[in-house]
C-alpha cells in the first residue's frame, strides 16, 4: 500500500508537505503541489481516511434522516435526495440514511459517530428527534419542512404558493369542479397543500365539494385507488390536483384502466416536476419542488457549521413554480 512516506521519498520532500500538497494547502507552492499530486495519481495512491480522522477529529460520517423510507417518501425523492448529497460531499465522506419512523429509543443513538446530521424532515412526528439533536454538541439542518425556530438552520420550499398557483391556473382554464387526492395525513406536506387548495377555492369564490377531496398515502397505488372512488361517484370533477406525482400516476393509471382519456374526460395536475413527468402521455402538468437546490443547500450549510464557519443564514425558502404541459383541458374554448 503506497503511503505518505512514498510520495515524499519520490518528490524529495518531507511527509509533512506531501500531506499538505494533497489537502491543496495555501502554504504549498502551486509547482510543488502540482508535482506531489501527480505522483501520488501515478501510485495509485488511497488516502488514509482513519488516520486523517484522528488528526482533524472527524469520523468523515454524514447522518441522513428521513421520515420514513418505508412509506411516504418516493423513490425519488429519496434518489435525488442522495444524489444531490453525494454530488457535494468529497469522497472521504460516508453517507448513513435512515428513517426516523425506525428508531425505537432516541436515547441509544450513538450521536457521536456523525460529523453532522441533515433530517429531511416530512412529518411532524419528526419532532421529538429534532429536540433531541437540539440536545446534541453536534451541527445539523432540517430541510423541507418550516420549523419556525429561529435556533435551527432550516431549508424550504414555497409548497403553499405552488399549491396556488396550480388551483389559480385551473380555475383560469374554466375549471369550477375541483378535486384533490392527498398525502399522508400525518405528513405536513399534505395538510398545507389540502389546506392551500381550500385557501385558494374560497378566496376564488369557487363551490368546495366534500366528496371530491380524498386522501392517499404518497404511493402509486393510492392514486389508482383515490381515483378509482372520485370515479365511483355520480357527479365527477373536471380537474383532480394530486399531492404528488407518484399520486398522479397512479390516477393516470386509474383513468386508462376505464378507457378515459386524459384531459379530455378529467384534467391532472401533480405535485414535484419528477423527471417521469415530462415523458408521460399525456405530459403531466405539475408543481415544480426544487429538490435538488433545497438539498445541495443544505449539505452546504451542514458542511460549513462542521467546519466551524458562522451562522450566515438559518432560514432559506426557494420558490416553487407550475410547470404547464398537455394534461389540462381548458374548457373556455
Amino acid at each position: 500500500m503506497v503511503t505518505i512516506k512514498d510520495i515524499a521519498k519520490i518528490a524529495g520532500v518531507s511527509h509533512t508537505t506531501v500531506s499538505r500538497a494533497l489537502n491543496d494547502s495555501p502554504l504549498i507552492k502551486s509547482a510543488t503541489r502540482q508535482k506531489i499530486q501527480t505522483i501520488a495519481e501515478e501510485l495509485h495512491y488511497v488516502p488514509n481516511v482513519n488516520a486523517r480522522s484522528l488528526v482533524n477529529q472527524k469520523n468523515y460520517m454524514i447522518g441522513l434522516f428521513f421520515s420514513s423510507i418505508r412509506q411516504g417518501t418516493s423513490s425519488n425523492f429519496l434518489v435525488d435526495t442522495i444524489t444531490e448529497i453525494h454530488s457535494v460531499l468529497e469522497e472521504q465522506y460516508t453517507l448513513s440514511v435512515q428513517g426516523i419512523d425506525e428508531i425505537e429509543h432516541l436515547e441509544q443513538i450513538n450521536f457521536q459517530r456523525y460529523d453532522g446530521i441533515l433530517v429531511m424532515s416530512q412529518s411532524d412526528s419528526d419532532q421529538a428527534f429534532i429536540m433531541e439533536l437540539k440536545k446534541q454538541d453536534l451541527p445539523f439542518v432540517v430541510v423541507n419542512r418550516d420549523l419556525n425556530d429561529t435556533q435551527i438552520t432550516n431549508v424550504v420550499a414555497d409548497d403553499k404558493k405552488g399549491v396556488q398557483s396550480a388551483i389559480e391556473y385551473g380555475l383560469s382554464l374554466g375549471h369550477r369542479a375541483i378535486g384533490y387526492i392527498g398525502g399522508r395525513a400525518d405528513f405536513r406536506s399534505a395538510n398545507e397543500r389540502r389546506a392551500a387548495v381550500i385557501e385558494t377555492l374560497e378566496k376564488k369564490q369557487v363551490k368546495i365539494i366534500p366528496d371530491f377531496f380524498v386522501s392517499g398515502d404518497y404511493s402509486l397505488a393510492s392514486g389508482f385507488q383515490q381515483m378509482a372512488v372520485l370515479l365511483s361517484q355520480e357527479e365527477r370533477p373536471t380537474l383532480v390536483f394530486c399531492a404528488n406525482d407518484d399520486m398522479a400516476i397512479g390516477a393516470m393509471r386509474a383513468l386508462h384502466a376505464q378507457g378515459l382519456q386524459i384531459p379530455d374526460a378529467i384534467s391532472l395536475i401533480g405535485f414535484d416536476d419528477a423527471p417521469l413527468t415530462a415523458y408521460l402521455e399525456p405530459p403531466l402538468t405539475t408543481v415544480h419542488k426544487p429538490l435538488k437546490k433545497m438539498t445541495k443547500i443544505g449539505i452546504e450549510l451542514l458542511l460549513g457549521a462542521i467546519a466551524g464557519q458562522p451562522d450566515l443564514q438559518k432560514k432559506v425558502e426557494i420558490p416553487t413554480h407550475l410547470v404547464k404541459r398537455q394534461s389540462v383541458k381548458n374548457l373556455n374554448q
